[in-house]
Parts: structure tokens; sequence; C-alpha cells
């Protein structure tokens, strides 16, 4: 059997390390250099040759950065004959650029793929796309993970009987299905119009939630536009509270200011897929791990095992998630 070899980038050392315990190898280590003419070189500080290599790394700010450190990381695993490189990204920054929406403008998402496989990755491990159609962009394998399971054990001793997953737009409506489905209540989803990358519009809620408590249910949140104007809407609709829950919590520019004192949400609830800096900032900030599920992936994709299962059967997922609340 070949030996499994994880590297990490920059990025996320910590989420790094716990996926390293989940699946019982060690991390090797790596080296960053930045020149004095800002150029950057990697050097792979293990012995890859023949090796299933692991590259991980979430494309976070500095996105551009940590994309082209992890585009040199697989190129170095090739040049070191590994046998088998997997780029691990466990936030996909381009997910948002699937298609071309405006004159002259690139579909980054697609061109991001390209790079990864020019620069040696055989196959690629990912969670929960913006755009789940990016998948299709690569010709080399993708699996696509989600959190849903993760997220939703959080739930699991909470009294729900006055409850209501809400999606922020109709294009989240499956997930907030899947959702609701794993907790056992109904769902209801916002009519949502983009204005500006920081600005959008929610004509209408679709579905019952007044009087009633909203889980509110995204994919990622950023600058927390969408969030906080759903908000606004669920609080003319008079819910009595609501729990807002994500996989990838950015939250940048203007997000934290946005809710720090937002009286309607009383919980925050994310997981670790990018490094954590809010934790000090928003009430109740409580983060879920995903490492356990991606250490399990890992684990199966070195042994040929199906992947797709851990989905059918997540009970692995009681044991190995964790909660962290500041």
């Amino acid at each position: 059997m070949r030996e499994i070899v994880v590297f990490s980038g920059s990025a996320h050392k910590e989420l790094a390390a716990d996926i390293c315990k989940a699946v019982e190898v060690p991390l090797s280590p790596s080296t960053v250099t930045r020149f004095s003419n800002d150029c950057m070189q990697v050097q792979l500080n293990e012995n890859c040759r023949e090796a299933d290599v692991f590259v991980i790394q979430p494309l976070v700010p500095p996105v551009h950065d940590h994309l082209f450190e992890l585009l040199q990381m697989l190129d170095a695993a090739r040049g070191a004959s590994a046998s088998r490189t997997t780029a691990v990204i466990p936030y996909f920054g381009y997910a948002r650029s699937d298609k071309k929406d405006a004159p002259r403008i690139s579909i980054a998402g697609r061109l991001v793929a390209d790079l990864l496989v020019a620069a040696g990755a055989n196959r690629v491990l990912t969670m929960t796309l913006h755009a789940p159609q990016v998948h299709g962009f690569f010709n080399i394998p993708v699996d696509h993970l989600d959190a849903l399971h993760i997220l939703a054990e959080y739930f699991k001793e909470t009294d729900l009987s006055d409850s209501v997953v809400v999606s922020p737009d109709l294009g989240r409506a499956k997930d907030a299905a899947s959702f609701g489905r794993l907790l056992g209540i109904p769902v209801a989803a916002g009519n949502k119009r983009r204005l500006a990358d920081d600005r959008v519009a929610i004509d209408t809620i679709v579905g019952d939630v007044a009087g009633k408590r909203a889980i509110i249910l995204d994919d990622e949140i950023s600058n927390g536009g969408t969030i906080a104007e759903l908000i606004e809407r669920l609080a003319e609709q008079n819910v009595t509270g609501a729990s807002v829950v994500c996989t990838h919590g950015l939250f940048t520019g203007r997000a934290v200011s946005r809710f720090r004192s937002n009286a309607l949400v009383d919980e925050w609830i994310t997981t670790d897929t990018v490094p954590m800096q809010v934790h000090n900032d928003l009430p109740n900030f409580r983060t879920r791990s995903v490492a356990g599920l991606f250490g399990e992936a890992i684990r199966r994709i070195h042994h040929g095992e199906s992947v797709s299962s851990l989905f059918v059967t997540p009970e692995w997922t009681k044991t190995e998630s964790r909660q962290t609340e500041a």
C-alpha cells in the first residue's frame, strides 16, 4: 500500500493538523519563502516519491497568495514523483465565478480548475461549493463533501417544535430542504435579487415563518449583506428568534459590525473550513469541526472506498464532530 503523505499550505494549518490526527498520519513539513521581489518559493520537506500525497489549502484571503502557494505545492509533489496528488480545498474561493453573466469577463472558477490540473492535481476534495456546477469544470475526479449532517448534529438536543429552516434564496432551497429533513422541520426561502456585491434585496419569504424560530442556513457568509437583509424580512414577519448556520464563515468587510448588536439572532454556528477570527466579536459563536469528515474522506480515497456513502451512513459524525464555544 502506498504511503499517505499530507502537506499543508499556510492558509489554515490548524485544520490540517486536526485532519492529520483523524487520519492518524503526521503533518509533513514544508517551507514557503518570499524573495525581495515578492516572488514565492515552496519546498516540500518530506520524501513523497510514489506516495499518495494530499495538499490541504482553503482559498481564503489573501486568496491569490494561497492559490499560488497551493499550485506550487502541487507542482513540487509532481516533480518529486508522487504517485497521486490530491488538492484538498475545504473552501473553494472562486466557486461564485461559474458563468459569464457580463460581457468580456473570465469564468474564473473554470480557470482555477484548469490551473489546479496543470499544476499537477490528480484529484480534488472540496466542500460545499457555492455553485455546484463548478464541479463540472474539472476533468479529474472531484469529491464534493457537505457539512449538513455535522451542522444538524448541533441541534440534536434542541426543541425544534416551532422552528423552520430558512434559505436566503431559492437557489439554496435544495440544501435547506435536505437540512429540514435531517431536523424534521419545515422549510422556507427568500426571493432574493442581487443588486451589487454587498447589496441584495429580498422581496418575499416563500413559506410560513410567522411566530416561529428561524434556523437560517447558507453555504457561505462573507460581507453578510444577504443575511442582514433576510433578518430584516424575518423580523417583519414576527419571527421569535434566529440561529444562523453556515459552512464557510468568512465574515469579511462589514459583516461583524452588521451583526454584533442584532437582537433577533442569538447564536451563530459554522464550521472550521476557514480560520475563525470572530469568536469574541459575535455572541454565542460556535464552531463545528469538519476535520473528521475530511480525514475519513482521505482514508477512503487512499483505500479506494466509496466517499459518497459518507452521506448515506454518517453515524461517524456523532463521535468525530467537536464544538468550540467562545
